[in-house]
């Protein structure tokens, strides 16, 4: 089938652009591979306009019911190939497109440790917000000092007896407001300058081995690790359409969100814009950028045909 503009991307960015577009009156499509990317692994976003607080799914959601009400179409998928096939024509697996609007975003990093991929699933998790009720009365750690960990840490201060916030660095570095909850939560505790060297257990997770000694011995027993040790951009689909990287590996846009690929855009983590501050809020104001920029050139490509 053919469409005004495809979307690849299912988080705040990529809905974004699909209201807009929608509103543009532009025939659009948004392919999922999973609703919400980063988002929806937020269990309590207190930092968008109109929310005093709410989950990140929830919020996800109703971006993704307004979408539907413009009559997006929205398709759960993994988009595998694309190509531009002609000016203003562009190849999206089974699909054909004017244009196109990479909001991508990121995949979350690994630790590459021994045991990491052996327990994934059984005591390691990507997700605490997926996962945190599984570890109801359990000792639990959580890896990494970014936002994201100290955000996991809360949650899981939930339902678990112990948690343990692990980071290789001198000092934890969330918001201030979700430090200020963590050192207030007698639940959690920091272990700074310190890094996990392996994970081991039997059918499930068992323990974590230390670089250094955490109250005299580097073994500690725990029945949960959460990974929050940042993301890498997902830009394999950029690459086969040679959009211009940068040297992290994010689409280079300019601040229309335009690429340098003609008809191709690009909005929220996957791009240079978002200058290190990944918020659902840029990312949603970028994809309505990408969305106009859209617009108007096939605006301006329609009338140079007359």
């Amino acid at each position: 089938m053919e469409y005004d503009v495809i979307i690849v991307g299912g988080g705040p960015a990529g809905f974004a652009a699909g209201i807009y577009a929608a509103r543009f009156n532009l025939k659009t499509l948004i392919v999922i591979k999973e609703i919400g990317g980063a988002l929806a692994g937020s269990y309590d976003v207190e930092n968008y306009m109109g929310f005093k607080s709410i989950s990140g799914l929830d919020l996800i959601n109703k971006f993704k019911e307004q979408a539907e009400s413009l009559g997006v179409t929205i398709k759960y998928d993994t988009v595998k190939n694309i190509k531009k096939i002609g000016e203003f024509k562009f190849q999206v697996d089974e699909h054909t497109a004017k244009a196109v609007i990479l909001c991508t975003g990121s995949t979350r990093r690994k630790l590459n440790i021994p045991g990491e991929d052996q327990f994934s699933g059984k005591g390691v998790s990507y997700c605490a917000t997926c996962d945190a009720a599984f570890f109801r009365n359990k000792k639990v750690c959580v890896i990494g000092g970014s936002d994201g960990a100290g955000l996991a840490s809360l949650l899981l201060s939930e339902y678990a007896n112990e948690v343990y916030i692990i980071y290789r660095g001198p000092e934890i570095h969330p918001e201030p407001i979700t430090k200020t909850k963590i050192l207030r939560n007698p639940k959690i505790k920091i272990i700074t300058s310190t890094n996990v060297k392996e994970i081991y257990g039997e059918k499930m997770v068992k323990g974590i081995v230390l670089d250094k000694p955490y109250q005299g011995s580097p073994k500690m027993e725990l029945q949960g690790l959460f990974v929050e040790v940042g993301a890498t951009p997902a830009n394999e689909l950029a690459k086969q359409l040679n959009a211009q990287l940068n040297e992290r590996g994010k689409i280079i846009v300019k601040n229309d969100q335009r690429t340098n690929i003609k008809g191709v855009y690009a909005a929220g983590d996957i791009t240079t814009a978002t200058n290190e501050f990944e918020q659902a809020i840029t990312a949603c104001a970028q994809g309505s950028i990408a969305a106009a920029s859209c617009y108007e050139d096939l605006s301006n490509q329609q009338t140079q045909r007359y």
